[in-house]
């Protein structure tokens, strides 16, 4: 398929981007996409604050938005124009300063279960271990399974899974999304239904950053952008900003369109230490524009308040 350029065809255009694995296949799938439109790209890879600290969870030490820090300085400085992110690490307020130029279509957005004996989260013997260090997932396995081990897991996604095949874990709990797009999708067990375990603002989507004051990239981005899947990240995006939200809380926000063209978003909110029951709600609306998908996520954030969310 031929693109029609829009616009003048930039003479390179750097993006910043994190040296895992996952983070160079995103890059570098940025990186297609803006040579097929004829432009010149390279890449600037970058170690992060968030990949050096494996030993603590992000909730503890400073949240997501220390995978972007390294990023962004590298665009104010010049040394890059765009930075690549998965949108579920991008923090809910960008600094001033900086905007998402774009959201790209989405990859699955759910949970997988990892585990090389079980087949199910069923199938897991009363106190298995299961690995992961995020508070949604937390709260929602401990919703499902209270008798299970949950233990701390970080690392990029090869490292997650060395640390599975090890012994270390029964079973972890991983983004879909990554496996597949790393070409492991035979590692999923299976991949949970998004009623059962609620994904994150913004899972499986790709988020384009450049500085405010780049209006030429900001128009040549365009370009890439899933309007859809923009809206309904937004969306979910909104329900985590109106709560506070970030990794150091357990909530999880999926959006998903309806046949009659509405958007439905589902939220939920629990205690990791499975202490109080899930709070489960959903809402429907129009949301043809940011400012109706933001209130829509405005309005479920204030229903999860109202059930008893904090």
């Amino acid at each position: 398929m031929e693109h029609v350029l829009l616009g003048p065809v930039l003479s390179n255009i750097v993006i910043a981007t994190r040296e895992s694995r996952l983070a160079l296949w995103q890059a570098e799938h940025v990186q297609s996409l803006l040579q097929e439109r004829g432009h010149a790209v390279s890449l600037l890879g970058l170690t992060t604050t968030g990949d050096q600290i494996l030993d603590r969870t992000l909730s503890k030490v400073g949240g997501k938005g220390l995978f972007v820090k390294e990023l962004e300085l590298a665009l104010e400085e010049g040394r890059a124009d765009i930075a690549v992110h998965s949108l579920k690490d991008v923090p809910m307020d960008l600094p001033e300063g900086f905007v998402l130029a774009c959201v790209l279509e989405r990859e699955d957005p759910r949970d997988a279960l990892v585990s090389p004996r079980y087949e199910s989260l069923d199938e897991l013997p009363q106190g298995a271990v299961v690995g992961t260090s995020s508070l949604r997932r937390m709260a929602l396995l401990r919703a499902l399974r209270p008798d299970l081990r949950i233990e701390p897991l970080r690392g990029n996604l090869d490292t997650r899974l060395r640390k599975l095949d090890e012994g270390q874990y029964d079973a972890i709990v991983l983004a879909a999304a990554g496996l597949k797009r790393l070409g492991l999708e035979s590692r999923i067990r299976v991949a949970f239904d998004a009623d059962t375990m609620l994904p994150a603002a913004g899972q499986g989507a790709l988020g384009i950053e450049v500085r405010a004051d780049r209006k030429d990239l900001i128009e040549l981005l365009g370009s890439l952008a899933h309007r859809g899947d923009w809206l309904s990240t937004a969306a979910e995006r909104a329900v985590s900003r109106a709560m506070g939200g970030s990794c150091s809380m357990p909530l999880a926000a999926h959006a998903r369109w309806q046949a009659d063209g509405a958007l439905r978003i589902d939220a939920a909110w629990g205690d990791p230490e499975g202490n109080v029951p899930l709070v489960k709600v959903h809402a429907l609306a129009q949301a043809g524009d940011f400012a109706e998908a933001d209130a829509l996520g405005e309005h479920a954030a204030a229903l999860l308040r109202a059930a008893g969310a904090h």
